[in-house]
This record gives structure tokens, sequence and C-alpha cells, in this order.
């Protein structure tokens, strides 16, 4: 059970977040009594234990583990009885995970060495690691014992009898501490969870009411209580508990967004309304939870509680009494772009980069949105400024390589990708990406040998990469080499995307090539039913099948549709003028 309200005082340095219970218990069975003292060794073992004592310490500084293991083990073999080496193995034992020899080894250095706490305090946060919560609680008992001032050692026993389900234990040990060091809320709020587990509601109540009878002006306690009654379903005494926050602090922004919460679980769309309002147009609320309670709300956007309009003047709210935090542009941004308004989306990204320009995650963000708003100069200009602040981010280099590709500057794609390469550093995806942009460029540059190995690296890497089979095939029958092979890549592209017009295209095409025009037809056919008719390239495609299977008519005004669409190849024109069909 969590607690909004509860701001944690430290009352002892916590070794652990985890939370506890039990009363004193008897000494744990770890405190057995000493098997044996450390045995006397002769001068030359001495010596010999201390020098390969020390070498293992070595070991273990700079890393090297399994040479530190074989030092400290060798101390044994010297020394069986020395629990320093058992504890130095054991914390190594312990920071690979294996609990079960750490455990044993510190078991046995404590029975030789019983008064040594940093064994026991590696054992117990062993055992806790490994929910052995009552042994663990056990041995912080024995620390106490041993060191009654240190109140963590007390603090800990409770802490973790309450997570070995020893309520009635963890109550006394807390109240113990309590007498100690007086009424505290984190020790309270404990106890009311504990009484609450063990269905003891009225107790439970009774230590938050201590709480607020103890400072009847702090609000926090007020919403203590209120969400133990939301606990319990018990909204009459909540609701009550929440105006009470308001009645002391009319400006606490958190209960503002309690009440909203406690409204929409009601289904209460107006009072709802009210309170979220009131919480975004209070100053007092800082502008963490304000983001954080509208990214609550857009979490579920197939399900929206507040109206467009409303989430609107949220949102406009939120920037106009925030304007000096860049997290509140980034929200604003992300609002704009799942509106479809990515353009001004981009524009408020621009804004947090004015004064937050070393923030990666902003560049890459306002570069994506460029490339779905296909603007590659910006992605050009801008990619370059990120690279200037960011020169190991591989993708970077990628978006840059994209316009560069766009924009007809071949060479430089390939310098970008080259100058990104030993960035990748292992990145498949990203390499996968780099040698399909090197395939495009060579390609485009004439450098055809190089184009298809880059081509034929990408599909090695990935053999479902649809794409570059797609554009290997059709670069292959442009050139009206090795069709066999190209028939082969098209084909797997179709076959795992039937329906994707480009694809169907460039099969239907190197069929064209191989001069088999019926089956051509088929494919393209198909192409042109699943959108391919808005494509100039397609279209003009059509018409030269047409062509070739003595349909001249048909054929022209495939053309002609095709060179009302602005696309087409350079010898459409003269394929309409001439009114046949023209491969250069």
């Amino acid at each position: 059970m969590k607690n909004r309200y509860l701001a944690y005082i430290a009352i002892v340095t916590i070794l652990s977040s985890s939370c506890g219970t039990t009363k004193k218990q008897a000494i744990s069975d770890v405190q057995a009594k000493p098997e044996t003292e450390e045995k006397s060794i002769s001068d030359d073992d001495k010596n010999e234990f201390e020098y390969t004592f020390i070498e293992g310490l070595k070991q273990k500084m700079i890393g090297n583990q399994q040479a530190a293991i074989t030092l400290f083990s060798k101390c044994l073999e010297i020394n069986p009885t020395s629990s320093s080496a058992m504890f130095e193995l054991a914390k190594i034992y312990s920071s690979n995970g294996d609990l079960t020899s750490s455990s044993l080894l510190l078991e046995k250095a404590i029975n030789i060495d019983p008064q040594n706490k940093w064994h026991k305090v590696l054992l117990a946060q062993i055992y806790q690691q490994g929910k052995q919560y009552n042994k663990a609680a056990g041995l912080y008992q024995q620390l106490y014992t041993i060191d009654p001032e240190n109140l963590e050692y007390l603090y800990m026993n409770a802490s973790l009898l309450s997570s070995a389900e020893k309520y009635d234990q963890a109550i006394e040990v807390y109240n113990e501490l309590e007498k100690k060091i007086g009424i505290n809320d984190q020790i309270s709020v404990e106890k009311q969870q504990i009484y609450q587990s063990a269905g003891k509601k009225k107790e439970a109540q009774a230590e938050l009411q201590k709480l607020i009878d103890f400072n009847p002006k702090e609000p926090r306690y007020y919403g203590l209580m209120a969400d133990y009654y939301l606990s319990e379903k018990d909204d009459a005494n909540a609701l009550k508990y929440y105006l009470k926050i308001l009645e002391i602090d009319p400006d606490n922004g958190f209960v503002l967004f309690s009440l909203t919460s406690f409204y929409r679980q009601k289904e209460d769309k107006e009072k709802a309304w009210e309170y979220v309002r009131r919480g975004f147009l209070n100053k007092m609320a800082d502008v963490e939870t304000k983001i954080q309670y509208y990214l609550m709300i857009m979490a579920e956007p197939e399900k929206p509680f507040f109206t467009d309009d409303q989430v609107d003047e949220l949102v406009n709210i939120l920037v106009k009494t925030n304007a000096d935090d860049y997290r509140v542009f980034t929200v604003y941004a992300e609002y704009l772009i799942s509106k479809g308004k990515l353009a001004e989306a981009r524009d408020q990204l621009r804004k947090v980069l004015e004064t937050n320009k070393d923030n990666y995650m902003i560049w890459e963000r306002m570069l994506m949105i460029s490339n779905d708003l296909l603007d590659f100069k910006g992605i050009y200009t801008d990619a370059e400024k990120a690279l200037e602040l960011f020169p190991n981010q591989p993708l970077l280099y990628g978006l840059r390589a994209v316009a560069c590709l766009q924009l007809e500057k071949y060479s430089e794609a390939l310098d970008v990708l080259n100058e990104g390469e030993p960035y990748l550093l292992g990145n498949k995806p990203m390499k996968i990406q780099f040698d399909l942009y090197r395939a495009e460029a060579n390609y485009k540059l004439d450098r055809v040998e190089e184009a298809f190995k880059a081509f034929d690296a990408v599909i090695q890497l990935d053999p479902e990469n649809w794409l570059a089979m797609n554009n290997y095939a059709y670069y292959l029958s442009l050139r009206n080499e090795n069709l066999e092979k190209a028939e082969q890549l098209s084909g797997r592209a179709v076959r795992a995307n039937p329906e994707n017009p480009t694809y169907l295209d460039t099969y239907a095409w190197v069929l064209f090539m191989r001069k088999d025009y019926t089956l051509a037809r088929f494919y393209m056919d198909t192409a042109i039913k699943n959108g391919g008719d808005k494509n100039g390239v397609i279209v003009e495609h059509y018409g030269d099948i047409l062509f070739m299977l003595g349909q001249k008519e048909n054929a022209l005004e495939q053309w002609k549709k095709a060179m009302e669409t602005g696309e087409g190849s350079t010898l459409l024109s003269e394929k309409i003028k001439q009114q046949r069909y023209l491969d250069k």
C-alpha cells in the first residue's frame, strides 16, 4: 500500500527499502556457539597467508574476481578458520548472485567471530535478498543487542519482521523505536499498514489519528487518512479528509489532483473537471505533478474522460503558467503530434532546443518529425547541427545520409555513412540501414558493383529485408542484368507483401523484362487495384505491358494517365507522341 502524502522523514540511515515487522525474537539460529577460534598457525604460514590475502584484495580491487576467489580460497587452505577470508569470498559470491555460497561462508564466519557486525550485516542483507525475512530480522536483533545506540538495527528488525508477516512482534519493535525517537510519520504509517494488513481497522485508523493530533495543521496527515479510507472503500470519509486539507491549505495543489482522481473514479465529470482545472491553474502545484497528471490523462486515448476541448485548455494553461520550463514545451509538442499537427510540434521542440540544446532526445524527436514531414532539407541542416553536439550517435548519421540521398547529394551521403560507421558498435539494425543507404548512393553514382555488394550485405544481415530485395531486383531489371536473380528477389518480397503496389510493380517489371507479358500484366493489375493507379511510374509500366500485349489504345490511355500525375520516365512524352513503347 503506497501513501501519496507521506514525505518520509529519515529516522535512521536505512540500508534497505523493504518494510519490516516483528517483535523482538530470540537470537537467530545463526548465532550458534562458536565452532572454533581462529586457529594458531606457524609464522611461515602466517606470512604466506598475509601475502596471499593482500594479493586477493588487489585482484578484487582491479575487478579480477576469479583470481581473487582462487587467492582467498588458498587463504582458507592455509587457515581454514579465517573469518576474514570467508567474508571476502562471501562478498564476491554475493556480488555475483550466488547467495547460497555467500550465506554458507558468512554463517561459518559468524560462528567463528560472533561479535563482528559486518559479517552479520552482510548476511542479513543476503537473507533479505533471498526473502528469508525472519532470519534477517534475527540478525538485526543481535546487532542491536551488541550496539543499542544504533537505531538503524532496531528499525530494520521491525521492518523485516513485518515482511515476515510477524505483525505482533513488528508492532512491539516499532513501539520500542517510537519510545526512543518520539512520534514519527514513517513509523506511524508502517504501523498503520501492518494493522490494516492484519484486519485491525480500528488500530490502523488510530495510528493516523495520532499523527493528526500530534500536528493538526499538517495537510499530509489528513491526506494519509483520506488514502486509508479510500483503500477501505469508504468514499464519504475519504472526501471529508480531502476537503479538510483544502480548509487548512486552500492552495494545496496535490489535493486538487487527488480530488480529481476521486471524482474520476466516481465518473463525476463536472467535479473532476473543476478540480483538475484548478490544479493546473494553481501556481503552488509543481510542474512535475501537472505533467504527470496530464500524461496519466492521455495514457488511454481510446477511453477519454475529458473532452478534446478540455484537454486542449489544460495544455494551454500548462504552457501559459510554466513558460520557463522546457518540459512543458516537450509535452505540448507531443500533444500537437497526437493531433497530427507535426509542423507546429516541431516548432515547439525548436523552442526547447533554444535553451536545452544538449538534450539529445529532443533533437532526435525533432528530426523524426521532419522525416515524417518529408522535410529533407530540414533534416540535412538540423542533423548537421546535432552531430556537432553528439558526434557518437549513429542515428544522426543515418538521418543525414537519408537527407543527402533525397537531395541527390550522393557522394556526401557516402562520406556521412563512412564517418558514422565507427559508432555503430555492433548495432545490427543501424548497420543494415547504413548498408542500404550505401547501396542506393553507390547506384546513383553509377558504382554498380559497389551498390550490388551493399545490397547483398543487407540481405545477408537481414534475410527478410523486403525493401532491399525490391530495390535490388528493380535495379537489376533496369540494367537487364541477372534477371533470374531479380525475379527470385522480387518474388520473395511479393510473397511476403502480396498487396504492396511498389513490390508488385517491380515483380511485374522483372517479368516484363523477361518478356513474360501475360504474367506481368496479372501482377500489374494487382498493383493497380492496391493503389498503384495513383503512382505515375506504375501506371506508365502498366501501359508498357499493355502495349507489348498488343493493346495499343489501352497503353496510350495509361501513358496519358501517367503524364497527368507529373511522374513517369523521361521517355513518357515520346511514348505518347509516337504512340509506341520506347526503351531508350
